[in-house]
């Protein structure tokens, strides 16, 4: 998958459903960032870290379920995951993340809570070290911040 030294840190960004379509997807929500343009800016950004910063998107939940399982044994450190859709649907996803015990950071390009009712409740936010939300593809960016911080005072 990668060659990572042993000092380096590893973060995941973990796409949701959908969010293959960023860009022409309803852009008055989700901003006219392309999901490749926003992995290239956090790659880079993480780079500048000396992290590696390793992206997935997946519109399966079982798809995502199974890297969530996968991240102890990869050696993970910090988890940066837009659930999307499924933030409203999923308590497998939900248990994965709970059982691996990674810290992650819940991300939402759009206000979820000024948009329809059903999108203001998360299984995941609980469980989330923090959420960014409504910032579009910027959410992303600060998370990642957060978690670059976290890590850099990780003993």
């Amino acid at each position: 998958m990668s060659n990572r030294t042993s000092k380096q840190a590893l973060v995941w960004v973990l796409h949701g459903p959908n969010l293959n379509l960023l860009g022409s997807r309803e852009p008055t929500h989700y901003g006219r960032d392309t999901l490749e343009t926003i992995n290239q800016r956090l790659q880079a950004r993480a780079a500048s870290e000396n992290v590696l910063l390793e992206t997935f998107q997946s519109n399966a939940e079982h798809l995502l379920i199974e890297r969530i399982h996968g991240a102890p044994a990869a050696g993970v450190d910090f988890i940066v995951f837009n659930p999307a859709a499924f933030t409203h649907t999923s308590v497998a996803l939900r248990d994965a993340l709970a059982a691996v015990a990674v810290p992650f950071i819940e991300v939402h390009l759009s206000n979820v809570h000024a948009r329809e009712a059903f999108r203001r409740h998360s299984y995941f936010s609980d469980l989330a070290v923090g959420v960014v939300s409504g910032l579009g593809a910027q959410s992303y960016e600060l998370a990642l911040e957060y978690a670059l911080r976290a890590l850099a005072h990780k003993p």
